[in-house]
Protein backbone atom coordinates (compact mmCIF):
# COMPACT_ATOMS: atom_id res chain seq x y z
CA UNK A 1 0.00 0.00 0.00
CA UNK A 2 1.54 3.79 -1.07
CA UNK A 3 2.07 6.09 1.69
CA UNK A 4 -0.65 8.09 0.62
CA UNK A 5 -3.40 5.01 0.88
CA UNK A 6 -2.07 4.42 4.71
CA UNK A 7 -2.80 8.34 5.46
CA UNK A 8 -6.32 8.21 3.88
CA UNK A 9 -7.05 4.86 5.67
CA UNK A 10 -5.77 6.13 9.26
CA UNK A 11 -7.80 9.71 8.45
CA UNK A 12 -10.77 7.59 7.57
CA UNK A 13 -10.83 5.03 10.83
CA UNK A 14 -9.79 7.82 12.92
CA UNK A 15 -12.84 10.23 11.87
CA UNK A 16 -15.31 6.98 12.41
CA UNK A 17 -13.50 6.05 15.71
CA UNK A 18 -13.34 9.45 17.35
CA UNK A 19 -16.67 11.01 15.55
CA UNK A 20 -18.80 7.96 14.90
CA UNK A 21 -19.17 9.20 11.15
CA UNK A 22 -18.11 8.05 7.95
CA UNK A 23 -15.68 10.54 5.82
CA UNK A 24 -18.24 12.41 4.22
CA UNK A 25 -20.81 13.09 6.90
CA UNK A 26 -23.51 10.34 5.15
CA UNK A 27 -24.86 7.90 7.32
CA UNK A 28 -23.76 4.48 7.52
CA UNK A 29 -27.10 3.06 5.64
CA UNK A 30 -26.77 6.18 2.62
CA UNK A 31 -26.41 6.06 -1.01
CA UNK A 32 -24.55 8.96 -2.36
CA UNK A 33 -26.29 11.18 -4.88
CA UNK A 34 -27.31 8.38 -7.56
CA UNK A 35 -28.36 9.50 -11.28
CA UNK A 36 -29.60 7.62 -14.06
CA UNK A 37 -29.67 8.48 -17.63
CA UNK A 38 -31.33 6.18 -20.04
CA UNK A 39 -30.75 6.16 -24.11
CA UNK A 40 -26.77 7.56 -23.84
CA UNK A 41 -25.46 5.85 -26.18
CA UNK A 42 -27.97 6.31 -29.46
CA UNK A 43 -26.15 3.37 -31.89
CA UNK A 44 -26.85 0.79 -28.90
CA UNK A 45 -29.80 -1.10 -28.40
CA UNK A 46 -29.66 -0.08 -25.09
CA UNK A 47 -27.36 2.11 -22.90
CA UNK A 48 -27.87 4.03 -19.28
CA UNK A 49 -25.32 6.03 -17.56
CA UNK A 50 -25.48 5.96 -14.21
CA UNK A 51 -23.82 8.30 -11.32
CA UNK A 52 -23.31 7.43 -7.89
CA UNK A 53 -21.61 10.65 -5.73
CA UNK A 54 -18.42 11.12 -8.40
CA UNK A 55 -18.58 7.62 -9.91
CA UNK A 56 -19.45 7.22 -13.45
CA UNK A 57 -20.52 4.16 -15.06
CA UNK A 58 -21.54 3.80 -19.14
CA UNK A 59 -23.41 0.35 -20.11
CA UNK A 60 -24.35 -0.14 -23.30
CA UNK A 61 -25.99 -3.55 -24.21
CA UNK A 62 -26.05 -4.87 -27.89
CA UNK A 63 -27.79 -7.76 -29.71
CA UNK A 64 -26.58 -9.46 -32.84
CA UNK A 65 -26.61 -12.26 -34.18
CA UNK A 66 -24.49 -14.91 -32.79
CA UNK A 67 -23.71 -18.94 -32.97
CA UNK A 68 -25.59 -20.79 -29.73
CA UNK A 69 -23.55 -22.55 -27.28
CA UNK A 70 -23.37 -26.72 -28.05
CA UNK A 71 -25.44 -27.33 -24.78
CA UNK A 72 -28.37 -25.46 -25.32
CA UNK A 73 -28.52 -24.84 -28.97
CA UNK A 74 -32.49 -23.23 -28.80
CA UNK A 75 -31.05 -20.55 -26.41
CA UNK A 76 -29.39 -16.87 -26.70
CA UNK A 77 -26.55 -15.93 -25.00
CA UNK A 78 -25.40 -13.37 -22.71
CA UNK A 79 -21.57 -11.72 -22.52
CA UNK A 80 -20.88 -9.28 -20.36
CA UNK A 81 -17.51 -7.50 -20.29
CA UNK A 82 -16.29 -4.22 -17.94
CA UNK A 83 -13.48 -1.52 -19.14
CA UNK A 84 -11.63 0.45 -16.47
CA UNK A 85 -10.78 3.56 -18.75
CA UNK A 86 -7.79 5.10 -17.96
CA UNK A 87 -9.41 8.90 -17.80
CA UNK A 88 -11.63 7.56 -15.12
CA UNK A 89 -8.54 6.65 -12.40
CA UNK A 90 -4.99 7.73 -12.26
CA UNK A 91 -4.37 3.69 -11.53
CA UNK A 92 -6.24 2.24 -14.09
CA UNK A 93 -4.19 1.55 -17.37
CA UNK A 94 -5.09 0.19 -21.01
CA UNK A 95 -3.97 -2.99 -22.20
CA UNK A 96 -5.88 -6.61 -21.21
CA UNK A 97 -8.83 -6.84 -19.10
CA UNK A 98 -7.28 -7.28 -15.22
CA UNK A 99 -8.56 -9.07 -12.03
CA UNK A 100 -10.86 -5.30 -11.15
CA UNK A 101 -12.38 -4.99 -14.72
CA UNK A 102 -12.98 -9.16 -14.80
CA UNK A 103 -14.44 -8.73 -11.30
CA UNK A 104 -16.14 -5.88 -12.10
CA UNK A 105 -17.97 -7.91 -15.16
CA UNK A 106 -18.65 -11.15 -13.16
CA UNK A 107 -20.24 -9.80 -10.46
CA UNK A 108 -22.97 -7.92 -12.61
CA UNK A 109 -23.13 -11.06 -14.70
CA UNK A 110 -23.41 -13.38 -12.01
CA UNK A 111 -26.33 -10.86 -10.82
CA UNK A 112 -28.31 -11.21 -14.38
CA UNK A 113 -27.84 -15.24 -15.01
CA UNK A 114 -28.68 -16.35 -10.96
CA UNK A 115 -32.01 -14.24 -11.28
CA UNK A 116 -32.40 -15.91 -14.48
CA UNK A 117 -34.19 -12.42 -15.60
CA UNK A 118 -33.57 -12.55 -19.62
CA UNK A 119 -35.73 -15.16 -21.35
CA UNK A 120 -32.66 -16.47 -22.98
CA UNK A 121 -35.33 -19.10 -25.10
CA UNK A 122 -37.19 -16.70 -26.72
CA UNK A 123 -34.28 -15.13 -28.50
CA UNK A 124 -33.67 -18.08 -30.83
CA UNK A 125 -33.53 -16.55 -34.80
CA UNK A 126 -33.19 -19.96 -36.79
CA UNK A 127 -31.90 -23.16 -36.56
CA UNK A 128 -28.40 -21.48 -37.28
CA UNK A 129 -28.57 -18.36 -35.10
CA UNK A 130 -29.57 -17.02 -32.15
CA UNK A 131 -29.42 -13.34 -30.34
CA UNK A 132 -26.46 -12.40 -28.59
CA UNK A 133 -27.04 -9.64 -25.58
CA UNK A 134 -23.43 -8.36 -25.08
CA UNK A 135 -23.34 -6.00 -22.12
CA UNK A 136 -20.06 -3.55 -22.22
CA UNK A 137 -19.35 -1.79 -19.17
CA UNK A 138 -17.06 1.12 -19.31
CA UNK A 139 -16.15 3.20 -15.96
CA UNK A 140 -15.84 6.88 -16.43
CA UNK A 141 -15.11 8.08 -13.49
CA UNK A 142 -14.05 6.05 -10.45
CA UNK A 143 -14.64 7.33 -6.61
CA UNK A 144 -15.76 4.24 -5.39
CA UNK A 145 -18.34 1.55 -5.34
CA UNK A 146 -18.27 0.58 -9.18
CA UNK A 147 -20.27 -2.75 -8.24
CA UNK A 148 -23.09 -1.14 -7.18
CA UNK A 149 -23.26 1.64 -10.39
CA UNK A 150 -22.49 -0.97 -12.61
CA UNK A 151 -24.94 -3.11 -11.75
CA UNK A 152 -27.48 -0.56 -12.23
CA UNK A 153 -26.18 1.02 -15.08
CA UNK A 154 -26.54 -2.28 -16.81
CA UNK A 155 -30.22 -3.08 -15.47
CA UNK A 156 -31.43 0.75 -17.01
CA UNK A 157 -29.81 0.07 -20.23
CA UNK A 158 -31.73 -3.91 -20.07
CA UNK A 159 -35.00 -2.36 -19.80
CA UNK A 160 -34.47 -0.03 -22.59
CA UNK A 161 -32.93 -2.46 -25.42
CA UNK A 162 -34.58 -3.99 -27.78
CA UNK A 163 -34.37 -6.44 -30.22
CA UNK A 164 -33.85 -5.61 -33.97
CA UNK A 165 -35.99 -6.93 -36.64
CA UNK A 166 -33.91 -9.92 -38.48
CA UNK A 167 -34.63 -9.99 -42.34
CA UNK A 168 -34.51 -13.89 -42.97
CA UNK A 169 -34.57 -13.69 -46.24
CA UNK A 170 -31.95 -11.17 -46.89
CA UNK A 171 -30.10 -12.44 -43.74
CA UNK A 172 -30.04 -9.06 -42.71
CA UNK A 173 -30.59 -7.29 -39.22
CA UNK A 174 -32.97 -4.19 -39.36
CA UNK A 175 -31.50 -2.19 -36.29
CA UNK A 176 -35.07 -0.20 -36.21
CA UNK A 177 -36.85 0.77 -32.80
CA UNK A 178 -39.75 0.62 -34.12
CA UNK A 179 -39.86 -2.51 -35.88
CA UNK A 180 -38.07 -4.17 -32.68
CA UNK A 181 -39.62 -5.73 -29.66
CA UNK A 182 -38.54 -5.28 -25.95
CA UNK A 183 -35.98 -7.37 -24.57
CA UNK A 184 -38.07 -9.67 -22.83
CA UNK A 185 -37.09 -9.51 -19.26
CA UNK A 186 -38.51 -11.13 -15.68
CA UNK A 187 -37.69 -8.99 -13.31
CA UNK A 188 -34.97 -6.11 -11.75
CA UNK A 189 -31.54 -7.23 -10.18
CA UNK A 190 -30.00 -4.63 -7.83
CA UNK A 191 -26.93 -4.80 -5.95
CA UNK A 192 -25.85 -3.01 -2.82
CA UNK A 193 -22.06 -3.10 -1.62
CA UNK A 194 -21.12 -2.89 1.82
CA UNK A 195 -17.85 -2.18 3.43
CA UNK A 196 -16.38 -3.04 6.88
CA UNK A 197 -13.69 -0.76 8.69
CA UNK A 198 -12.58 0.11 12.36
CA UNK A 199 -15.86 -2.33 13.40
CA UNK A 200 -18.64 -0.67 10.96
CA UNK A 201 -20.08 -1.41 8.52
CA UNK A 202 -21.20 1.00 5.59
CA UNK A 203 -23.58 0.62 2.31
CA UNK A 204 -22.20 2.29 -0.35
CA UNK A 205 -17.92 3.00 0.08
CA UNK A 206 -16.75 6.26 -1.48
CA UNK A 207 -12.96 6.03 -3.06
CA UNK A 208 -11.25 6.96 0.90
CA UNK A 209 -13.27 4.50 2.33
CA UNK A 210 -12.68 1.47 -0.26
CA UNK A 211 -8.83 2.33 0.77
CA UNK A 212 -9.53 1.85 4.01
CA UNK A 213 -12.06 -0.99 4.00
CA UNK A 214 -10.84 -4.38 5.54
CA UNK A 215 -14.03 -6.49 3.97
CA UNK A 216 -16.45 -5.72 1.07
CA UNK A 217 -19.54 -7.93 0.15
CA UNK A 218 -21.99 -7.38 -3.01
CA UNK A 219 -25.60 -8.95 -2.31
CA UNK A 220 -28.05 -9.25 -4.86
CA UNK A 221 -31.50 -8.92 -4.95
CA UNK A 222 -34.80 -9.70 -6.86
CA UNK A 223 -37.89 -9.22 -5.46
CA UNK A 224 -37.83 -11.52 -2.29
CA UNK A 225 -34.60 -13.23 -2.85
CA UNK A 226 -31.17 -12.96 -2.58
CA UNK A 227 -29.48 -14.32 -6.29
CA UNK A 228 -26.03 -13.07 -5.69
CA UNK A 229 -22.96 -12.18 -3.54
CA UNK A 230 -20.06 -11.47 -3.75
CA UNK A 231 -17.17 -11.40 -0.92
CA UNK A 232 -13.81 -10.01 -1.06
CA UNK A 233 -10.82 -8.33 0.89
CA UNK A 234 -9.51 -10.33 4.19
CA UNK A 235 -11.87 -9.47 6.56
CA UNK A 236 -14.77 -11.57 7.65
CA UNK A 237 -18.48 -11.06 8.16
CA UNK A 238 -20.35 -12.71 10.93
CA UNK A 239 -23.41 -14.85 10.11
CA UNK A 240 -25.42 -11.71 12.26
CA UNK A 241 -23.64 -9.02 10.18
CA UNK A 242 -24.18 -10.87 6.76
CA UNK A 243 -27.65 -11.25 7.59
CA UNK A 244 -27.97 -7.35 8.42
CA UNK A 245 -26.72 -6.56 5.13
CA UNK A 246 -28.81 -8.83 3.30
CA UNK A 247 -31.82 -6.84 5.49
CA UNK A 248 -30.36 -3.67 4.02
CA UNK A 249 -29.87 -4.61 0.56
CA UNK A 250 -33.95 -5.66 0.71
CA UNK A 251 -34.25 -1.79 2.13
CA UNK A 252 -32.80 -0.51 -0.71
CA UNK A 253 -34.26 -2.84 -3.31
CA UNK A 254 -37.09 -0.96 -4.17
CA UNK A 255 -35.20 2.28 -4.37
CA UNK A 256 -32.79 1.05 -6.90
CA UNK A 257 -35.24 -0.61 -8.74
CA UNK A 258 -37.46 2.13 -9.19
CA UNK A 259 -34.11 3.96 -10.76
CA UNK A 260 -33.01 1.33 -13.11
CA UNK A 261 -36.86 0.84 -14.57
CA UNK A 262 -37.07 4.88 -14.73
Amino acid sequence: MSIISEITKDSVLNYIATEGKRIDGRGFDDYREIKVEKGFIKSAEGSALVSIGKTKVLVGVKVDPAEPFSDRPGEGIISTNAELLPLAYKEFETGPPNEDSIELARVVDRGIRSADIIDTASLKINEEKVWGIFIDIYVLDYDGNLMDAAALAAMAALTEAYIPKYDEQNKKVIRDRAQGKPLPLRGIVTECTFAKMGGKIMIDPCLEEEMAMEGRLTIGIMDKYVVSGQKAEQAAFTQEELFACIDKAFAKHETLKKLAMG
